[in-house]
């Protein structure tokens, strides 16, 4: 709990300098707190273009409605951070190491879910935290949540719909301008489909659904460092990592189809890899679980 508290704070605030820096509010976050608001003011949340989350979104913003978005974009991260650290030290305080990979940093600079929905592999009650990002939540919460987490998940969609009943058709519309790559399509992605040959391992099959749903930077496939268990397997992820972020920082943005390539290359393929030489007990104990 202390080493959990003390490095979400520590996250928190840095996540609030950056966002104050680069003038962003609450970055990625701001979706989430702008359609509480619709919703409260009985406006429609997808008259606004770009806004491309599913409504429950709305109601992990309804708590930083009033607050400066820099500060609720620096909470948020931060609370999503010490909750993982919280989950990932109960099989050890190496898991700490899972923070040094780019994709982690990447998602700070614009306060994105994804530690958050990471988190909710260790407690249920997080579960519906996978509804707001769906094509990075329903890998991580397949064979993980559980019947209390399916039956909260279940209830927060009942109440969406209540909320507003068609809900799903606009979002779904909106969907449509969402720029994205799927890394089983994109060279050498399929290669990870070499994955399904260790069918007993749930790794397997959690990087097998990752790779086939529609990611769009740097920061979507942080979900992958669940895999990991070794401290070897941890620094070797993450160094491999850092590839794609020097790059870019020498190069011009570059276009999805190269984010993609890159994605896989450095992310995918080197959590392949693990799965394919890890120890034998320790494979032995991710099929089992």
């Amino acid at each position: 709990m202390l080493l959990s508290s003390g490095f979400g704070l520590l996250a928190g605030v840095f996540c609030w300098y950056l966002m104050c820096h680069l003038h962003q509010g609450a970055g990625d976050f701001t979706w989430a707190i702008r359609a509480a608001g619709d919703l409260l003011a009985n406006r429609n949340p997808y008259a606004t273009p770009g806004q491309l989350y599913p409504l429950p979104a709305a109601l992990f913003g309804w708590p930083f409605l009033h607050a400066r978005p820099e500060i609720a974009g620096g909470v948020f991260y931060g609370l999503s951070s010490a909750l993982l650290a919280l989950g990932v030290t109960r099989q050890g305080y190496h898991h700490m190491l899972i923070f040094l990979a780019y994709p982690y940093w990447a998602g700070m600079l614009s306060v994105q879910w994804i530690p958050l929905i990471m988190a909710s592999a260790f407690f249920w009650w997080l579960t519906p935290v996978i509804l707001a990002k769906p094509q990075i939540g329903v890998p991580v919460a397949a064979g993980r949540c559980g019947r209390n987490g399916a039956i909260a998940c279940l209830a927060i969609i009942i109440l969406s719909f209540l909320a507003m009943p068609h809900w799903f058709a606009l979002w779904v519309a909106q969907t449509r301008t969402y720029v994205r790559f799927v890394p089983l399509l994109v060279l050498p992605g399929p290669l990870l489909a070499a994955a399904l040959i260790r069918y007993r391992d749930r790794n397997a099959w959690f990087l097998f659904l990752a790779a086939c749903m529609p990611q769009r930077w740097f920061y979507d496939p942080f979900s992958l460092w669940l895999i990991p268990r070794t401290r070897r397997q941890l620094v070797f992820t993450a160094g491999l990592s850092w590839i794609p972020g020097i790059w870019k920082w020498y190069h011009t943005l570059p276009t999805i189809i190269e984010v993609g390539r890159l994605t896989v290359i450095f992310f995918y393929l080197p959590m392949l890899l693990v799965l394919f030489f890890a120890p034998p007990r320790q494979a032995a104990k991710s099929a089992s679980h």
